[in-house]
């Protein structure tokens, strides 16, 4: 098993319980080297391995409990996709209320990375939105959590640590039609991204900026920032009566197993940021764009990672506090003028975090996509994690694969409390993940 990655791959025993019932029993006896639940497997590096373990495949519990049309509050399984919720819900009017960069994550997934999106500064992330969980732990038993207990605070991005999530209750969003109503404006520069987002963003529900980390000297930062809400009936204009239509994304292409390593290399990345933000509208107001194409333009790729080789990639994602736009620049310099070939970047404003291992904290996030495999990434990698820690941010564990285990307290400053609470619930550690050993998580009593 690999990570969307595609590093560190390591060998578990898989097993696909049918319900929860069976997820109790599997969780009742749990092997001598653990066991972690997995969900569609988008976590980038290795929270949902357990080598020599037991990995519990979760996308079989996909039941609707209840669904109340009149106030959008659902219960459903675990395993079902963001994907699917809404292409469920969509036509009764409601979409799920936080949507990551891919459908393809599953309900138990978004909890347990508490997944954010491009409405975090305005509506929080993911188990912001989340009214109870149904949880199993180590030797079977079934817990409740609800904003405001340490089972749901420690459970909300706890990478699975706590136990299997195998039903959640969601407040979903009222929505009125299949389409987003998009504002896109080029920005020169990261001084003119950054202050376009900080005076403009509160003012829209979703906002994200493609940045460009190999531009250098006066263009350092250049960005294309697209911003958007849900376009009312209204705005369709003629034929557009009715109900909204439906979550359909196109899959129109595949990328190719055995993609050689380097296919994209500085030059390719390069290209395609001129060409991307030479075509980006300079100001463009009221466009209306599909759900899956606002929200997941890569999901129309097919296996897209294996663009990046038999090597894999490392997604790097970091967040800063306000205030702290020096590292932003910083990191920015440090990637351009190393000529690292950095896809796929985006920048993005988030509010507060709920769970102890959450990753949102009010500030900065800025994401890149790096080709694994050179020798030098790594301590290239060491330094931005020293400029975030300074700084005061840290980094998603849902796309880590390299962290510095004495790092993770300093980013994350409740991780004592958390510890507490995963031994309430799993005294013997017997949920483990292959992140979990290598950042030092599995402690017992």
């Amino acid at each position: 098993m690999t990570g969307w990655g595609r590093t560190a791959p390591t060998l578990a025993d898989l097993h696909r319980p049918v319900d929860a019932e069976a997820v109790t029993e599997l969780l009742a006896r749990p092997a001598a080297r653990g066991v972690i639940a997995r969900g569609l497997g988008r976590s980038y590096g290795d929270a949902a391995q357990n080598a020599g373990g037991r990995v519990l495949s979760l996308t079989a519990l996909r039941a609707v409990r209840s669904f109340d049309v009149e106030t959008g509050v659902i219960s459903v399984g675990a395993g079902l996709s963001l994907g699917d919720l809404a292409r469920m819900v969509l036509p009764f009017g409601w979409f799920p209320p936080v949507m990551p960069g891919t459908s393809h994550v599953t309900v138990g997934g978004a909890i347990a990375a508490d997944v954010h999106g491009k409405n975090h500064h305005r509506e929080g992330s993911f188990c912001d939105h989340v009214r109870s969980l149904e949880l199993v732990v180590p030797g079977g038993e079934r817990r409740t959590g609800a904003p405001g207990d340490g089972v749901f605070a420690a459970t909300a991005g706890g990478m699975g640590l706590t136990g299997a999530v195998v039903e959640a209750t969601v407040q979903l969003i009222a929505v009125e039609t299949d389409r987003v109503r998009v504002d896109t404006e080029r920005a020169r520069d990261l001084d003119d991204v950054l202050d376009r987002m900080e005076r403009g963003d509160e003012g829209y529900r979703y906002s994200v900026a493609w940045i460009d980390c190999l531009a250098r000297g006066r263009a350092l930062g250049r960005s294309v920032l697209m911003r958007g809400d849900h376009a009312g009936r209204d705005e369709l204009g003629a034929g557009a009566d009715g109900a909204v239509s439906e979550f359909a994304p196109a899959r129109v292409l595949s990328a190719p197993a055995g993609v050689p390593s380097g296919l994209l290399s500085v030059p390719a990345v390069r290209a395609f940021n001129e060409a991307y933000f030479r075509h980006a509208p300079r100001c463009e107001r009221g466009r209306l764009e599909p759900l899956h194409s606002y929200f997941h333009p890569l999901d129309g790729v097919q296996a897209w990672n294996r663009l990046y080789g038999p090597r894999g990639l490392l997604q790097y994602q970091l967040v800063v506090p306000f205030g702290a736009e020096d590292t932003l620049r910083a990191i920015l310099e440090r990637l351009s003028g190393e000529r690292r070939p950095a896809f796929l970047a985006v920048l993005k404003r988030f509010g507060g975090g709920r769970g102890l291992l959450s990753f949102p904290i009010p500030g900065w996030t800025l994401t890149m996509d790096l080709p694994a495999g050179d020798a030098e990434l790594s301590p290239f990698f060491d330094e931005l994690d020293t400029l975030v820690v300074e700084a005061g941010g840290r980094l998603y564990l849902a796309k880590d694969s390299r962290l510095a285990p004495e790092l993770l307290g300093r980013m994350y400053p409740d991780l004592e409390r958390w510890l507490e609470l995963r031994a309430e619930l799993d005294p013997h550690g017997s949920l483990r993940s292959d992140l979990a050993r290598r950042l030092d998580l599995v402690h017992t009593r």
